[in-house]
C-alpha cells in the first residue's frame, strides 16, 4: 500500500476533497454524492482530479458509466475516512475547548486551602463541569507565585502581594494563635494576641514559605521579639495537634481547622492591626487563560461568598481593610 503525507492531505482544501472522495464512494456514484455534499458535479470532478494530481494516484477508473475504485483508490479509503473522523473529532474537540467545557486546569495552593476550601467546593464544581479535568499542586505562597510566572499552573491561591499578578480576592486570611487553655487564664478573655507577648514563648511555625509565616516573621522583627521556635512543618494540623498536647503556641493561618476545645484560637495582632492580608485566586496576565479557567474562579468566587473558611474565629478579630481586585 502506498502512503501518502498527512501533513500534504490535512489543508482546508484537500479535506473537502476527502470527504468528496469517501462520498463518492459510499454513495455508489458522483451524481449522489454531489446531492449528499451540496455540490455541483463539476465543482465534485475538480476536486477528485486535483487530490488525484496532488498524490500522484488514480483513484477512480471509469467502467462504461460507472465509477469504480482503482486498487490505489480502495488501498486508501480507509485511511480516508479515518483522516475525516480525526478532522471532524479535533473539531468537536476545538469547539468544546472555546466553549470552556473541557480542558485540564491546573491548581496551585497551600495544604490547608486545598483540605479547607478546594476538597469541599471541587464536587460541587464537577457537576456542572465534568469533562474539566483538575489537576491541584501543592505548596506554600512563594512556590505558587513561580509556578504562575513559569506558566505551571493556569490559577493559584494565594495572599495578594505580588504585583505581577491579577487575580479576584476571595477572602481575609489571618495568622492566628493557637495555644491551650488554660482555667481562669486572662487570655481566654482576649479576643486577639499582640506578637510582643510571645517574646520566649515556645512556638510552633508553618515553613518560611507559607505566608503566614512570613507575616509573623516580619512582626517579630518589628516588634524584637524572639521566640523559642519548637518546630517549623509544612502541615498545619500537625502544628495544632502539636498546641493542643500543650506542646507550644502554634502560628497558623485562618484556613486552617481548629475543632478542639481544649484551645483558645485567636487572632494575632501588633500594635492593635491584626498579622494577616487577603486571599486571591490569581493569574498571570502574560499567560493565556483558557475559559474554562475563567469559569471556574466565577464559581469559587460564588462559593467562597457563602463557605469562606475560618469564619467562626474571624468574626471576633480586627477589621481587615479590602483592598481592590488586583489588576483591575
Amino acid at each position: 500500500m502506498r502512503h501518502c503525507s498527512c501533513k500534504t492531505w490535512m489543508s482546508p482544501m484537500n479535506l473537502r476533497a476527502l470527504r468528496t472522495f469517501v462520498t463518492t464512494v459510499e454513495m455508489g456514484g458522483l451524481g449522489r454524492a454531489c446531492a449528499r455534499l451540496h455540490l455541483s458535479q463539476p465543482a465534485a470532478s475538480r476536486q477528485i482530479h486535483a487530490l488525484e494530481a496532488e498524490l500522484g494516484l488514480a483513484l477512480f477508473e471509469r467502467v462504461g458509466r460507472r465509477l469504480q475504485l482503482t486498487s490505489d483508490g480502495e488501498d486508501l479509503l480507509n485511511q480516508s475516512r479515518r483522516l475525516l473522523d480525526d478532522a471532524t473529532a479535533l473539531l468537536d474537540q476545538a469547539l468544546s475547548l472555546k466553549g470552556g467545557q473541557i480542558g485540564t486546569l491546573r491548581i496551585g495552593a497551600t495544604p490547608h486551602v486545598i483540605a479547607g476550601v478546594l476538597a469541599p467546593f471541587l464536587p460541587r464544581y464537577r457537576r456542572r463541569y465534568h469533562n474539566v479535568e483538575v489537576q491541584l499542586l501543592e505548596g506554600g505562597a512563594t512556590q505558587q507565585s513561580t509556578r504562575l510566572h513559569r506558566g505551571e499552573i493556569h490559577l493559584a491561591i494565594t495572599p495578594t502581594g505580588d504585583e505581577r499578578l491579577h487575580g479576584r480576592l476571595l477572602y481575609p486570611v489571618y495568622a492566628f494563635a493557637v495555644l491551650r487553655s488554660e482555667r481562669d487564664s486572662s487570655k481566654s478573655r482576649r479576643q486577639a494576641l499582640e506578637v510582643a507577648s510571645l517574646a520566649s514563648k515556645p512556638v510552633l511555625l508553618l515553613r518560611r514559605e507559607f505566608g503566614s509565616r512570613e507575616w509573623f516573621d516580619a512582626a517579630c522583627a518589628i516588634s524584637h521579639v524572639r521566640p523559642q521556635v519548637r518546630l517549623e512543618s509544612a502541615a498545619p494540623q500537625t502544628l495544632v495537634e502539636l498546641a493542643v498536647a500543650g506542646y507550644g503556641v502554634a502560628i497558623v493561618p485562618s484556613t486552617v481547622s481548629v475543632s478542639s476545645d481544649k484551645v483558645l484560637v485567636l487572632p494575632l495582632v501588633q500594635r492593635g492591626t491584626p498579622l494577616g492580608r487577603w486571599s486571591m485566586i490569581a493569574w498571570n496576565p502574560q499567560r493565556y487563560l483558557p475559559l474554562y479557567a475563567q469559569r471556574f474562579v466565577d464559581e469559587l468566587l460564588a462559593y467562597v461568598a457563602r463557605h469562606a473558611p475560618g469564619q467562626k474565629f474571624i468574626r471576633h478579630a480586627p477589621v481587615m481593610p479590602r483592598p481592590v481586585d488586583p489588576g483591575a
